[in-house]
């Protein structure tokens, strides 16, 4: 048997409430940088490396909803806000990421024959606390 999902049941959260009718999530892209550590006696002219900072990376979550919505209201007031705001995706398996972040990007769409979405994007600061179900 596959040990797979759908994504149907998850949600993401401003503190302990949703943001809304959440269609998709992209979950964190971490990340690791690293530093080159390479010296005139690196074995063999091979270059090494050395473990550097990590980055918790972004979040992206696209919601329908109503511009005039309590939820959309939210983060239109988190876009203006100068504060990281604790933020957390729970899938439907009872795992969670939590993590504070800045809403960097808010985006909507709104066409003539469909729904009216909008997509927002958040820049994690610090780091992000993934919790197994």
């Amino acid at each position: 048997m596959a040990d797979a999902q759908i994504g149907f049941g998850s949600d993401f959260l401003r503190g302990v409430t949703s943001v809304g009718e959440v269609l998709s999530i992209t979950p964190p892209s971490l990340t690791r940088d690293v530093v080159d550590a390479t010296h005139m006696k690196s074995t063999e002219g091979w270059r090494e490396y050395i473990s550097a900072l990590r980055d918790g990376g972004e979040v992206s979550v696209e919601i329908q909803s109503k511009p005039s919505s309590t939820a959309f209201q939210a983060l239109v007031a988190d876009l203006a806000d100068d504060d990281p705001v604790s933020y957390s995706i729970g899938f439907p398996d009872g795992s969670s990421w939590t993590f504070s972040a800045f809403l960097t990007g808010l985006e909507s769409t709104d066409p003539l024959d469909d729904r009216i979405t909008s997509t927002a994007t958040f820049k994690i600061t610090g780091k992000p606390v993934f919790a197994a179900s």
